[in-house]
């Protein structure tokens, strides 16, 4: 027999056998007296539409799936309710993020804390956070979080995304020379006679001339130049370097020669990304460009108030997972000018996700 529910400010309270049939049994609401349970209204309405409950009464009013959806549909309910139902037919359970339904929940924005399938709200163990957006909802790249975000179409498709913290290390030869002959160009830089270790082992610039000279002359980037001169490698002013990079590009320069100095210095070789609308490609283990495998990593650097549309987020995602690479956002706080070491990067390594 389906059971009624009553409307108790922001929950649905449902008694009778309510804590057994639909608590303990199949994950919906939190426990509160006796045999009674309260509900969010995305369960309630989910209870509604499979025949778990009858009715709810809201303001005198009685109430089936239809009316109640209706009522309840403010703000973002019907996104989350169509998130909430899709991971339910898939068998997961699941409970919104936030006192009394968990005992600890997560921060920042997440709407729901979904459960390993075959697990519920009594076992203890958390897959994931998950935090639910319409497709044209600004989303703004700081809450990029970990966890699952789902994206909800004009066609209620959903789309999971993975939020990730990477770990960004490799094994790539550091060793760099001395004060190496260079000329700054208008938008490169050409070194003359460098050590070949310069391109064939650290894998700076490319050959002038092709791969298959003896002693290649390299044109380098500005980017990778700017890096090499504030390290002395190669025999110009950092500061000029630096400041053609700003003529070139303007503000993104400073951001960009961040995340390249932070990507080599933690051992992994950055290239340019260009090809694939990103800033880098990178390779985690080059001992030599002989033997160079498959980059793994596409990096965009965005500054750490950047603005998302979900699309841009989705467009970067596929291109990344169509060239069988992970899609990682560097967000550089403040504005990495004068080669700052201090400047604060985080790393959001973003993928689809299949439930």
């Amino acid at each position: 027999m389906a059971l009624k529910g009553e409307r108790d400010g922001d929950v649905v309270r449902v008694g009778a056998d309510a804590r057994q049939r639909f608590h303990d049994s199949r994950g919906y609401g939190y426990p509160t007296s006796g045999n009674e349970i309260a509900l969010a209204p995305v369960e309630a309405a989910h209870l509604l539409f499979h025949g778990g409950l009858e009715a709810v009464r809201w303001d005198g009013r009685r109430l089936g799936f239809r009316e109640f959806v209706a009522a309840a549909s403010e703000g973002a309910f019907v996104l989350r309710y169509l998130a909430y139902a899709d991971l339910r037919s898939r068998g997961f359970y699941l409970s919104p993020a936030r006192d009394p339904w968990i005992a600890d929940p997560p921060g920042g924005d997440a709407d729901f804390v979904v459960y390993p399938r075959g697990k519920g709200p009594g076992d203890g163990e958390v897959a994931y956070d998950l935090r639910v957006v319409g497709e044209r909802t600004d989303l703004p790249v700081a809450a990029l979080e970990p966890g699952v975000l789902a994206v909800v179409d004009e066609e209620s498709e959903i789309t999971y995304f993975e939020v990730a913290e990477p770990g960004i290390d490799g094994t790539s030869a550091r060793e760099l020379p001395t004060d190496v002959d260079a000329d700054l160009l208008a938008d490169r830089v050409v070194c003359w006679e460098p050590p070949a270790s310069l391109y064939e082992r650290t894998f700076y610039g490319q050959p002038l001339d092709g791969r298959e000279c003896e002693r290649p002359t390299l044109q380098c980037s500005l980017v990778e130049a700017a890096y090499l001169a504030e390290r002395d490698a190669v025999a110009l002013d950092p500061a000029t370097v630096r400041a053609r990079g700003r003529d070139v590009e303007g503000e993104r320069f400073d951001r960009r020669l961040r995340v390249y100095a932070q990507l080599r210095e933690r051992g992994v070789v950055p290239k340019t990304g260009y090809k694939f609308g990103a800033d880098f490609r990178t390779y985690s283990a080059v001992d030599s460009v002989d033997d160079l495998g498959h980059s793994e990593l596409l990096v965009r650097v965005l500054p750490a108030d950047h603005v998302f549309e979900p699309r841009d987020l989705a467009l970067d995602v596929r291109m990344a997972h169509g060239v069988r690479k992970t899609m990682v956002f560097a967000l550089v706080g403040g504005d990495g000018a004068d080669g700052a070491d201090d400047v604060a990067i985080a790393w959001r390594s973003v993928e689809r996700l299949t439930p």
